[in-house]
């Protein structure tokens, strides 16, 4: 029986109910998380490149389940697989609104216990939302006053943010609001937020300001970091600052966290630790804080007594990836790893203190490069190849990444302004055409071993 003739519900000698276990696939804008989940089900439809999955002859079919929940739109997997696999293989849309979709595993039991039980079913839901949303978790547990403090002081030490700390310097916060002078001052914020997102800087909150969808114009979104006054009267520009600061954290974060992550089962998170290594070391720092900051509104650990009870669910098992490892040869990969291990030690640590199981690799969603040499002064250096966007193929040696990761997150942390006696090169690579296999998914690199890690012991 093929998976598109199998018909969910309806299977025979099955007496145990089906298991459902929520994956939850974050990251920060454009590391990758769509591309992960389109060939991540690709390549649990089709096995061929799955080696790693430990469980893979207990699998007796794989098929895509309708729609779990009436109220989200379906993950568009068919659209962006054709998008990366097509006679013209390009990079799909990033992720813009919450979406989601349920891959079911049909699975045969182990022993004679098993062959009584019959078939097995686990449905895995995977839930796709925009990279800007997640870091408005980390404004769950700060005051406006906090948050803008924290922000001004950031500017002032960017070149994008000169325009808006100006604004804000020359606001008087004490005088009474004017509606239309905060809406300048939102916008004007909001289109720092996008310099410095497009400077490959990683905290851009509120992620609202950069995808507002139908909120555009609303006072929740309304609002800007500003310098405390020395009096607050009734009515000032300020104290509305604040209450719209706040309304955006009840009304918009908080109900977002309570219907996605706090329901989550297992979780990766995937990070462009080379495009922050490229960026230099402000980027590669403000990488690292934010993501400990991030991670700190996840819920993590094993679910305890109280928690099947109050039915709250806890991330038992959390998987930090640094993507696009095909822009390094494989020769680089423990480099990478191991500086992604370093880079979010602190979001790590206290992940693995309440009892999460966590672990760290470098993968490609979609391999779309393959390893070359390139000589240069001399000598032979390890390079890849890849295909550009005008169909050019070219060979890129991207530098060299250090086995210490304290020689890159020392400067980092220092405020160094460039990396010392170091240059590393990143190219827009395109998806590679490559000959479909029968039984197998597009090429990738470990995410056999990502499913393993994620799902493999619930299979």
């Amino acid at each position: 029986m093929s998976a598109t003739e199998l018909r969910p519900g309806v299977l025979r000698g099955k007496v145990l109910p089906d298991r459902v276990v929520r994956l939850g696939v974050t990251g920060l804008s454009r590391a990758g998380k769509t591309v992960f989940i389109t060939n991540l089900v690709a390549n649990l439809l089709a096995r061929g490149r799955m080696p790693a999955l430990s469980a893979a002859d207990r699998i007796e079919a794989v098929y895509l389940h309708p729609q779990p929940d009436m109220t989200l739109p379906r993950f568009a997997y068919e659209e962006h697989l054709a998008a990366m696999t097509g006679d013209d293989p390009h990079w799909p849309h990033s992720t813009r609104a919450v979406s989601e979709l349920r891959l079911s595993f049909r699975m045969r039991g182990r022993g004679v216990l098993g062959r009584l039980l019959g078939p097995q079913v686990l449905h895995l839901d995977i839930v796709d939302y925009p990279g800007e949303w997640l870091l408005d978790l980390g404004l769950l547990d700060k005051s406006y006053e906090d948050w803008s403090d924290a922000v001004l002081d950031r500017l002032s030490k960017r070149p994008e943010g000169a325009g808006y700390l100006a604004l804000a310097r020359a606001e008087d916060g004490s005088l009474p609001l004017d509606d239309p002078k905060a809406t300048a001052l939102a916008q004007a914020f909001t289109a720092y937020l996008h310099a410095a997102r497009q400077a490959g800087l990683a905290d851009c909150t509120p992620g609202r300001f950069l995808l507002p969808g139908d909120l555009a114009g609303s006072p929740a979104l309304t609002f800007a970091p500003l310098p405390k006054p020395a009096s607050l009267p009734k009515g000032c520009q300020w104290v509305a600052m604040q209450a719209r600061f706040e309304a955006y954290k009840t009304h918009i974060v908080r109900p977002f966290f309570r219907t996605h992550f706090a329901r989550i089962d297992r979780q990766i998170v995937l990070v462009d630790v080379m495009e922050a290594v490229h960026r230099g070391p402000t980027a590669l720092e403000d990488l690292r804080r934010t993501m400990a900051e991030v991670l700190l509104a996840f819920r993590h650990g094993k679910r305890g007594w109280l928690d099947r009870i109050m039915g709250t669910k806890r991330a038992e098992r959390i998987l930090f990836a640094a993507t696009k490892a095909d822009h390094l040869h494989h020769r680089q990969h423990p480099n990478l790893t191991a500086l992604t291990e370093a880079l979010l030690d602190e979001a790590k640590a206290r992940a693995d203190f309440a009892g999460a199981e966590t672990a760290a690799l470098s993968l490609a969603s979609l391999r779309c490069t393959v390893e070359d040499e390139i000589a240069r002064d001399g000598m032979v250096l390890d390079a890849v190849r890849g295909r550009l966007a005008d169909g050019r193929r070219i060979a890129l040696y991207p530098g060299e990444l250090p086995s210490d990761p304290a020689r890159l997150l020392a400067p980092a942390r220092a405020g160094a302004p460039r990396w010392l006696n170091a240059d590393f090169a990143l190219m827009a690579f395109e998806p590679a055409r490559f000959a479909a296999r029968a039984g197998s998914g597009p090429p990738h690199m470990r995410l056999d071993r990502a499913a393993e890690f994620l799902f493999g012991d619930l299979l």
